[in-house]
Formats: structure tokens, C-alpha cells, sequence
């Protein structure tokens, strides 16, 4: 597959700023290296800027390891070192400044957290893409979804695996995978959202009828941190300006590919998530 001229060609006086701003609430203090991951291949994915927000008391050990071209945006923490609600003004006057917004990589499921989580996503009007423990505060509170397309919003991406898939609709793992396709479809139609099904051919869809499974990747990449490389290279897409679908489409292509390439050099069984994000370039030039 050919990756758009879009994110192929840019224009001689193009700066930062025409390729997005992406902001990430992830991370904790026990999740710090999820946000990470996610920031690190979105900007290998072309994204023109990216800020990662931190808890206040792990914002030493995260300047540590982050790449050094990720923003900081330090937040009001909780006991157990996840984002608390009280961050949620800062976060909502700095999301002026930026064009998507992405939730979940490494959030925990603290209380606190995921009562910004939903409140966040009830009331912003950027794009967003919702992965991981973002999906989990969702469960049972899929009012916020809907309330966020009432704000205007029309890019909403979600990127569930089954199980986070099977708590969004209480319902079994198996029922997923007996029904992918028609699962997907069905919620993306219901919340008006594009769906990633993830696993064994990967299912992308949304509620305008696109539909598209993915046939690259291999079982190398169930491993740690391979979901958040994904949640990064689908943000940077849509902040270049694809569309949720194919911004969700291409990204699942190239990852699947980076990560076919990363088995090739590490093995299916020695390869790890930052394998994907280093071969993420040659991936790139492969569906130039």
C-alpha cells in the first residue's frame, strides 16, 4: 500500500506548525514509558509537534527518558501518582494551543483520573483518539462520547483490543472475536466514531460505511507498548491532515509493517515495542 501524497510531499516553506500539535495525556507513575512510546512515534510518523503531560512527581524521571524533542506538560497528580481532576482547567486552556488530543496511554484506572478522563473528552472540541486506560473510563459512561460529538467534535478514533472492546459493551471477549466485523461497524454507527479493532487483521471502520482489514504484522507484536506506537502514528496522521479513517487506516498498515520489518532483524520472539518505532522511517519509504 502507497501511503497519501499528503503525508509523502511537503511544500519547500513548510514549518512545524502546518503538521499538528499533538498532546498526550498519558503516563503515571507506574505507566510512565506508555506515553512515551506514543509521543515518540508520532513524531516519527511526521507530527510537526508533540507535548506529553506528566504528573507532577514523575516529571524528573520522564524528562530522563523522553526523546528530546517531546514538550512537558506537568499536571496536578493523585496518591498514586495518576493525573487528578483538579489538572482539568490547565488542560482544557492549554488544548486551545494544540490540534489533537489523545487519552490513555498509561493512565491507571484511579478514580480521579478517569473523572477527567470523561470530562475531557465530553467537552472538547478537538479531535481526539482514545486508547487503553482512556477506553476503560468509558465503560459504562459512553454518554461521554456522545456528548462530545453534541460539542462538534467529528474526529473521534477509538482503539480498542477485545477486551477493552468486550468492557465497552459488557459483554464476552469471544462475542468479539465471533463478531468482529459486525461489532466494530455496529458501534462505529451507534457513537458516530471510527473503530480499530485490534488484533489478527485489524479491522478499521467508521459510521460513513468505510471498512478496511489489515493483513500486515505478525504475532511478534503483542507485547508491551506496541498499542501506544499505533495510538502515536494515528494521531500524527490525523494531524497532518487525514481523515479519521484513513489516518486510522494508513497508521495501522505502517505499523503492522514496521513491525513486520522488526521481526525480520530482532525475531517475532526478541522483537519489543521501540523495535516498531525505529523501523517506522523505513516502513515509510517502503510505501513511498
Amino acid at each position: 500500500m502507497r501511503l497519501p501524497t499528503l503525508l509523502l510531499r511537503r511544500k519547500p516553506n513548510s514549518h512545524k506548525g502546518f503538521f499538528g500539535h499533538i498532546f498526550i495525556l498519558g503516563g503515571s507513575k507506574r505507566f510512565s514509558g506508555a506515553a512515551v512510546l506514543c509521543a515518540e512515534a508520532a513524531y516519527r510518523s511526521g507530527a510537526g509537534l508533540v507535548t506529553l503531560s506528566s504528573p507532577f512527581g514523575i516529571t524528573q524521571a520522564i524528562i530522563k527518558i523522553k526523546p528530546k524533542e517531546v514538550m512537558l506538560l506537568p499536571l496536578p497528580e493523585t496518591k498514586s501518582g495518576s493525573f487528578s481532576f483538579s489538572g482539568y482547567k490547565r488542560i482544557e486552556n492549554f488544548l486551545k494551543d494544540v490540534n489533537i488530543l489523545v487519552v490513555g496511554p498509561g493512565l491507571t484506572q484511579d478514580k480521579s483520573t478517569q473523572g477527567l478522563v470523561r470530562k475531557l473528552i465530553a467537552n472538547t472540541n478537538k479531535p481526539i483518539v482514545i486508547d487503553a486506560d482512556g477506553l476503560n473510563a468509558l465503560a459504562g459512561h459512553l454518554d461521554s462520547v456522545k456528548a462530545s460529538r453534541r460539542q462538534g467534535v467529528k474526529d473521534i478514533i477509538i482503539t480498542p483490543h477485545p477486551g477493552e472492546m468486550s468492557w465497552l459493551l459488557g459483554t464476552s471477549v469471544e462475542e468479539i472475536q465471533g463478531k468482529r466485523k459486525q461489532t466494530a461497524k455496529k458501534f462505529a454507527k451507534d457513537y458516530k466514531v471510527t473503530v480499530v479493532l485490534k488484533g489478527h487483521n485489524t479491522i478499521v471502520t467508521d459510521y460513513q460505511n468505510n471498512f478496511y482489514i489489515n493483513k500486515t504484522g505478525n504475532p511478534g507484536m503483542a507485547t508491551a507498548g506496541s498499542g501506544d506506537v499505533l495510538t502515536g502514528i494515528i494521531a500524527a496522521f490525523l494531524g497532518q491532515g487525514l481523515s479519521t479513517f484513513e489516518a486510522a487506516k494508513y497508521a495501522v498498515y505502517l505499523h503492522g509493517l514496521a513491525g513486520d520489518l522488526a521481526a525480520d532483524e530482532k525475531t517475532q520472539l526478541g522483537m519489543i515495542a521501540s523495535d516498531i518505532i525505529k523501523k517506522i522511517p523505513e516502513a515509510i519509504r517502503l510505501s513511498s
